[in-house]
């Protein structure tokens, strides 16, 4: 038994360890002959990555972007004299409702006019002072609402342009921010869009949709100026609650742009497209196995397959995925790039 010990499991277990050392330079440097030296160095593993192909098929692509958004206030419209003078009567007082297009404030406008010329008994030339012509001029508030402010008084001097109030509307909006590839994919954007809000009234339909830039918020320190936007900001979609709907500012809500639908088109997958909006290229892949790059005309995606409007037919293959460039490390000598 002391024999075993000694001798028999010390050999076993040199056989193990053999077995497996031989098993690790087979894995190392197997596949390096036939493919060449890997990137990695001399003897490193070589791996091959083949994208498979696709056929192009016929299917159904439904562009609807679907976004995360906010119930906002809409903001307070400026009440601007329409009229250089000064004002003559105030009629509305902060905090009154008005109708689009109610005169708020009237402006005394004064015009002079021109002198009366003529002769005295003696035949002298004379000019004789008119009185100016007076009228008064209305200034609308530009929208239904609440007058939130309205900083002027009665003989006050005021030009054409001048902010003299502010009207809020009292209605609401719905802003949503979107990505870069949100908004090619909404080039071509509906008028109205369906949003959802958790807990709220059920889905309905948000109108005058428009996509934009959010106009900075003021900064009551500076003087009402313009602050810097925020990071990060930009494109939003933006349309409008309709009345009566029971939301609030600063309820999340869900925005569904439904941008078009192409039935029975031919489709491939967006990772077999180098491109997204327009014009793109496939690799094709030929009966014998070569491939081709093609340029394709784009239509519409779901953001999992786009269609191919021009370019390729039905039933040929492409690429899964676009081919990366070749980065394999060029080969130096044994000195390295600097000798």
């Amino acid at each position: 038994m002391g024999t075993v010990r000694t001798l028999v499991f010390p050999l076993l277990r040199l056989l193990v360890w053999s077995v497996i050392a031989v098993a690790l330079v087979v894995l190392a440097f197997g596949g390096s002959d036939a493919a060449g030296p890997a990137p990695g160095g001399p003897g490193a593993p070589r791996l091959e990555l083949t994208a498979p192909p696709v056929p192009v098929a016929r299917g159904t692509v439904a562009n609807t972007v679907t976004v995360q958004g906010t119930v906002v206030a809409d903001g307070a419209v400026p009440v601007k004299a329409t009229a250089a003078g000064t004002v003559r009567r105030v009629l509305v007082q902060q905090g009154a409702t008005v109708t689009a297009g109610q005169t708020v404030v009237e402006v005394r406008v004064e015009q002079e006019q021109q002198p009366v010329t003529g002769t005295d008994p003696d035949g002298n030339p004379t000019v004789t002072p008119r009185p100016p012509k007076v009228r008064t001029v209305a200034v609308p508030a530009p929208s239904a609402g609440v007058v939130t402010t309205l900083d002027v008084l009665v003989d006050q001097v005021v030009a054409v342009g001048n902010p003299i109030g502010q009207v809020s509307p009292g209605t609401l909006s719905v802003t949503a921010p979107l990505t870069q590839s949100e908004q090619f994919r909404l080039l071509a954007p509906p008028t109205t869009a369906e949003v959802t809000v958790q807990g709220g009234p059920a889905p309905f339909t948000c109108t005058g949709l428009v996509l934009g830039t959010e106009p900075a918020p003021t900064d009551p320190d500076a003087g009402g100026g313009p602050m810097m936007p925020p990071s990060g900001a930009g494109t939003t979609a933006r349309c409008a609650v309709p009345p009566g709907t029971a939301v609030f500012a600063g309820m999340a809500a869900t925005v569904a742009v439904s941008a078009g639908t192409a039935d029975d088109v031919l489709v491939v997958p967006i990772t077999a497209v180098q491109g997204s909006v327009q014009q793109g290229n496939v690799w094709v892949v030929g009966e014998d196995g070569a491939e081709e790059v093609r340029t394709v005309v784009l239509g519409l995606t779901d953001g999992e397959q786009v269609e191919i409007r021009e370019g390729v037919a039905e039933g040929e293959q492409v690429l899964q995925f676009v081919p990366v460039p070749d980065d394999t490390a060029a080969e130096y000598p044994m000195g390295g790039p600097y000798g």
